[in-house]
């Protein structure tokens, strides 16, 4: 199986592409979790948009979004797989890729991600650090975490 990553901000999508990613998206965080929330907000267009592509069908997504926009540091947010893809555990390969991207795009800023607080331990593995209490968000236990910025020049 070949994962392909494909890297857009929002006004490089087509009017196809973003609505896939639109109802993926509402599929996973609204339907699925049973949360009530404006999923698509004003940070999609202050991000970069990661799909990987499993055949050319979107398997998994994650955006990045810009510093100073939600927090600080750049934002790794919105991270999920597709209900059928998800028995190709690609999970670690999306962040892998979005962490990749970020420290590249946003060299020496480190990342800061609001991660559901069930995942601390998947997070923990790349490298992230809880920095919050735990805390409420639309139902969901959640944690703040960050990414140290890369030692550059050693």
């Amino acid at each position: 199986m070949t994962l392909n990553f494909k890297w857009s901000r929002i006004e490089n999508l087509s009017a196809l592409e973003l609505l896939t990613l639109i109802k993926a998206r509402e599929s996973v965080f609204v339907v699925e979790q049973q949360c009530a929330y404006q999923e698509v907000d004003e940070m999609d267009v202050h991000s970069w948009h990661l799909e990987v592509l499993v055949d050319h069908q979107l398997a998994a997504y994650a955006r990045v979004v810009d510093p100073a926009i939600k927090y600080a540091q750049p934002s790794i947010g919105r991270v999920m797989t597709v209900s059928a893809f998800r028995n190709l555990n690609i999970g670690r390969a999306l962040m892998s890729e979005a962490i990749r991207f970020t420290e590249a795009q946003y060299p020496g800023m480190g990342i800061q991600i609001g991660a559901q607080a069930y995942l601390k331990k998947f997070y923990t593995s790349l490298g992230f650090e809880v920095v919050s209490d735990e805390y409420d968000e639309d139902g969901i236990p959640h944690i703040d975490m960050v990414k140290p910025p890369l030692m550059t020049g050693v």
